[in-house]
């Protein structure tokens, strides 16, 4: 009975592995790859350019772009 599922439990661990590889895409993941780095580029440079207006909008008198004077 125990021989019968470890049999069992090696076949789901295998279907499992197979389902997980069909979901991530492993199978061509060279351009899904790629064009998922783009898109991370483009929300950080995006993120970063919102940072730096609500920065601006903050800081008004501060021109210079440097961390805040301590007292």
């Amino acid at each position: 009975m125990a021989k019968l599922a470890l049999v069992l439990a090696v076949i789901a661990l295998a279907i499992a592995v197979l389902a997980y590889r069909e979901a991530v895409g492993t199978r061509s993941g060279g351009a899904s790859l790629e064009s998922l780095q783009k898109t991370i580029e483009t929300v950080r440079q995006e993120t970063a350019d919102a940072l730096a207006r609500i920065e601006r909008a903050l800081r008004p008198g501060d021109d210079a772009g440097g961390e805040a004077k301590k007292p």
